[in-house]
């Protein structure tokens, strides 16, 4: 506690020079000298304060997942860490170093949805409607901070464990922006709820977040389904309390994630990596050295989807070696919220006007 407190001391003043940049840059879009773009398609942003871990993806799935069997959904990211520059239609045989994980990730998942990158979103927008005049919804995935297109619904996401009115601007904390950032979003989605939220517990953050008058606030949670060989994906497992599991992952936050398996394994132990963090050959290598020195006869290798992606490159190595290596796929359930989020987002998509 002390060694963090101090942290935080130490970095005030390079949080308050950051925070000095994005308040210029917010406050020149707020009188107009910098131009934020509308378009004649409907547009959702999702998105968050913080630099990962609000569970952005998942819910950019549920959307799709939700909305693409009614209309023609475009889902458009900035492939970060990609290799590539420009707009670029993702296809199931890019590579995370084209195209980038999360939107190969949606494009492996819905191969029948359309998903590009591109680093500006003001530009890319015009080239899907261009290039696939039939798309009727432009998805923008983590685009909170992309002022320069104004979204007609803007979706803010913060986790139940960690809601950004308790956190710091960067390095201090992990925010991008001040927290007052958020009166920008017309919804606000607590993410990562515990299964047993009760009125009182979302009395509690309502009375933290604030939502505005104009803002609608939900919550959602996780859902985890079976998990299945990263090889053979119609070969599905069942936990208990017999088994062992190493869990290897590269995303922003695993807390959610090691708490649940820690409810249905007899043991977890963790190899984690930075966020969006390309495995090499070594690693894999040394995965497998750790695999097998565990204790235990039934044991297996965890991983999450977003990672999935990441290890495509190494399928060769998990096969000649076999590694019982599992996907766990998460779900976003919105519970006794979902009628009245669908119900919002439909209003918006029924009210659009060209």
């Amino acid at each position: 506690m002390i060694q963090k407190l101090l942290f935080r001391i130490l970095m005030a003043p390079l949080a308050l020079l950051y925070g000095t940049g994005v308040a210029i840059r917010n406050g020149l879009y707020s009188i107009g000298l910098l131009k934020e773009v509308s378009f004649n398609i409907p547009v959702i942003s999702i998105g968050n304060l913080t630099v990962g871990g609000a569970g952005k993806t998942p819910h950019v799935e549920y959307l799709v997942t939700w909305l693409s069997e009614y209309i023609d959904v475009g889902v458009l990211s900035r492939g970060y860490k990609r290799k590539t520059r420009g707009f670029l239609s993702v296809g199931v045989h890019n590579t995370v170093e084209e195209v980038g994980d999360e939107p190969l990730q949606y494009k492996r998942k819905y191969p029948q949805v359309q998903v590009f990158v591109s680093e500006s979103r003001v530009l890319g927008i015009p080239r899907i409607m261009a290039k696939h005049p039939q798309t009727k919804l432009v998805i923008l995935d983590d685009a909170f901070q992309h002022r320069a297109v104004k979204p007609g619904l803007n979706i803010l996401l913060t986790t139940y464990q960690d809601l950004f009115t308790g956190d710091y601007l960067l390095p201090m904390g992990r925010l991008r922006e001040w927290r007052n950032a958020y009166k920008r979003a017309d919804m606000v989605v607590v993410t990562k709820c515990p299964a047993s939220l009760d009125a009182k517990m979302r009395e509690e953050v309502i009375e933290k977040v604030k939502p505005q008058p104009y803002q609608q606030l939900f919550f959602s949670t996780y859902e985890y389904r079976l998990a299945y060989h990263l090889l053979y994906p119609s070969v599905t497992i069942r936990f208990s309390k017999n088994m062992h599991a190493l869990v290897l992952s590269a995303i922003a936050n695993t807390d959610f994630l090691l708490a649940h398996l820690e409810t249905q394994l007899s043991s977890v132990k963790a190899i984690e990596y930075e966020d969006h963090h390309n495995f090499t050959r070594y690693e894999i290598a040394h995965v497998q050295k750790e695999f097998e020195q565990m204790e235990g006869e039934e044991k297996i290798i965890i991983t999450t989807e977003k990672d999935a992606v990441r290890l495509s490159s190494h399928l060769s190595y998990i096969k000649e070696h076999e590694m019982p290596l599992f996907v766990l796929p998460v779900f976003v359930s919105f519970g006794e919220d979902e009628s009245n989020f669908k119900g919002a987002v439909q209003d918006y998509l029924l009210s659009f006007k060209v």
